[in-house]
């Protein structure tokens, strides 16, 4: 799921950067701490990733890998996604879907861990900043918690030609577990030195979870 943090801190360095007709690219990454809607993945350890994007025309499809950590025998994550970008009306548009996979989870009451969102999105560069919002929905999220939304927003400034900072809020939405919503946000600093990528993040919730800051580098090949 961090996947998706580190192609959007790449993408703020180069906000009008034409994406290429057709492209195969791989990445690989190390974090201190694998946060995903301000929740720790790994126990607030470190973590491992990497994996596999193609691109045609607008149309898209990856995989994405990471080690996890939630308590049990729980160890990897594998994220199967596709979609297509398009402009209109003058934003940019991503439409798409993700299976998030724990290949080695046990059962949680019976329910698996595995779960399918389906996401809307859309982007709008003002040259001096961009801001983006998103949708993503599930019917049956995590665990077999049920019905879910997660909206998100964020804005991207890039401070030079190297850094870029962003704000980004977000609020999950539960509607079979009553007292479960809440929000969370984060401000973070991305870049690259040396041709190696590298984002630095506070997270925090209104609830439930604590603060963390986070470092991670990653690292793209081929296209």
């Amino acid at each position: 799921m961090i996947r998706h943090l580190i192609a959007g801190a790449a993408s703020a360095l180069v906000l009008t950067a034409a994406a290429p007709a057709q492209e195969i690219v791989g990445n690989v990454g190390l974090t201190t701490n694998y946060v995903f809607r301000g929740i720790t993945q790994t126990d607030d350890g470190p973590a491992v990733s990497g994996g596999f994007d193609y691109e045609n025309s607008g149309f898209y499809a990856g995989i994405w890998a990471s080690s996890v950590d939630f308590g049990d025998d729980t160890t990897m994550e594998i994220d199967f996604y596709g979609g297509y970008g398009f402009i209109a009306a003058g934003l940019d548009w991503d439409l798409g879907a993700i299976y998030y996979a724990y290949p080695d989870s046990p059962e949680i009451a019976g329910n698996s861990q595995d779960f399918l969102e389906i996401y809307g999105a859309a982007s709008k560069d003002f040259g001096s900043f961009a801001v983006d919002g998103k949708l993503s929905w599930s019917d049956d999220f995590y665990a077999g918690t049920g019905n879910a939304i997660y909206l998100e927003a964020g804005v991207t400034v890039p401070l030079t030609n190297d850094v870029a900072f962003d704000a980004r809020i977000g609020s999950s939405q539960f509607d079979d577990q009553p007292g479960a919503d809440y929000e969370d946000w984060q401000l973070g600093l991305s870049g690259e030195l040396g041709g190696v990528g590298w984002d630095l993040r506070y997270h925090d919730t209104s609830d439930f979870y604590g603060d963390a800051f986070v470092f991670s580098i990653f690292q793209s090949f081929g296209g």
